[in-house]
């Protein structure tokens, strides 16, 4: 049996069980395709509006995306991916297993007869596996994302699934971290969901950390203090400052959501002065940079973009993100930037992560930053003020 007819037959199998209703879970792994971060794709049988779909998640290394696919369509990607992508697959059915296995052109096939299972509801809105699965937290509450009986409210909806996905990336950057209770500060920490979430999900699985949420309005830092003792968090405080003012010596981890335009460049100024480890914020606004753009001469080859508002705004947004994470590498730090969720709950849904260790060398990146002002016609960027370069 050649490769094609033992990938043909695996798909088969993934067919005739999606039919009959028997197909538990599927998953590919051992991905080597131009996607560098994705690491794998989990699969399982739901049912939509639309009809039946296989629900496909890809994995990446700090992000879910979800695809609902037909049948052929999911077919047509299984006989591909198999084929050229992945170098694994296993089935798993009520009956058996299947396994797949491929190196090179050598593809083999094993599998292995069950008994005992039962056959999963292909239902869409099932529990999902978040976080915060307990919806009965006083802080929820208090904070207007749940009712009186604990259900969270329509309103709030965005709102929950927001502070969910920042937990899942959050948690385990701040355990990478190695230190036995990480000190994090919030800067700008508002009515700070996130530091309850944070101290609710750490205090549930038995880990350590002190969350400082950091705030210029008193009113909120002393609610925020009422609220987390009433929340029996007694890792959880808040303090009153300004982002530049605040002593953040011994953060390990400095953190800023949506905090305005040159007021993230401050977090970032403090968490690389103060040596933390982690640092990680989710810009919004970026008027610093496109005034400048505005202001300068540009490429020429860029005016086709430039000319129109609409474009420039969102160019600004980038070159600004763009420009923050090369000052970050600089300083010796690794930087990713991507979506942390979807944009229909926010539009600013960027965020920046920084982690202590060398991506490039120094050199390297100031000459990357200048190239890219002088491209876009940049005197200087808010953070290279701040750092001194």
């Amino acid at each position: 049996m050649s490769a094609s007819d033992r990938i043909a037959e695996f798909v088969a199998a993934v067919r005739d069980t999606f039919a009959d209703g028997t197909l538990l879970k599927l998953k590919l792994a051992g991905y080597h395709g131009a996607e560098a971060e994705l690491k794998s794709v989990e699969a399982r049988k739901v049912v939509i509006k639309a009809g039946e779909r296989l629900s496909l998640v890809y994995r990446y290394k700090t992000r879910d995306i979800t695809k609902n696919l037909a049948l052929a369509e999911a077919e047509a990607f299984l006989s591909a991916g198999l084929a050229n992508d992945y170098r694994s697959a296993k089935l798993e059915t009520v009956a058996f297993d299947l396994s797949l296995e491929r190196q090179k052109d050598d593809v083999r096939l094993k599998r292995r007869d069950v008994k005992g299972r039962e056959a999963a509801p292909a239902t869409h809105d099932r529990a999902k596996n978040r976080p915060l699965a307990d919806t009965s937290s006083v802080w929820l509450k208090e904070l207007g994302i749940t009712g009186a009986d604990g259900k969270v409210l329509s309103a709030s909806q965005d709102k929950f699934r927001q502070i969910n996905k920042m937990v899942e990336i959050f948690a385990p950057l701040i355990q990478q971290i190695g230190a036995t209770e990480p000190v994090i500060m919030d800067m700008g920490a508002g009515k700070g969901y996130l530091d309850f979430a944070l101290a609710d999900y750490f205090k549930r699985e038995g880990l350590k950390a002190k969350i400082v949420g950091v705030e210029m309005r008193p009113a909120l830092v002393e609610s925020g203090n009422v609220l987390a003792a009433k929340s029996g968090f007694a890792s959880l405080s808040f303090a009153s400052g300004m982002i530049l003012d605040f002593d953040t010596s011994g953060a390990d981890a400095i953190i800023a959501l949506h905090a305005c335009d040159t007021a993230t460049d401050d977090a970032i100024f403090k968490g690389i002065t103060s040596g933390a480890s982690l640092i990680a914020v989710a810009p919004c606004c970026h008027k610093q940079i496109r005034r400048s753009m505005e202001q300068g001469q540009a490429d020429e080859r860029l005016d086709f973009l430039l000319r129109h508002g609409t474009f420039l705004e969102k160019q600004a947004e980038m070159v600004t993100d763009g420009l923050r994470a090369l000052i970050l590498e600089v300083h010796g730090y690794r930087t990713k930037v991507f979506e942390f969720i979807s944009d229909a709950h926010t539009p600013k849904n960027n965020l920046i992560v920084a982690q202590k260790g060398q991506a490039m060398s120094r050199e390297a990146a100031l000459d990357r930053i200048a190239s890219v002002k002088a491209m876009f016609g940049i005197e200087k960027h808010y953070l290279e003020g701040l750092m001194g370069l």
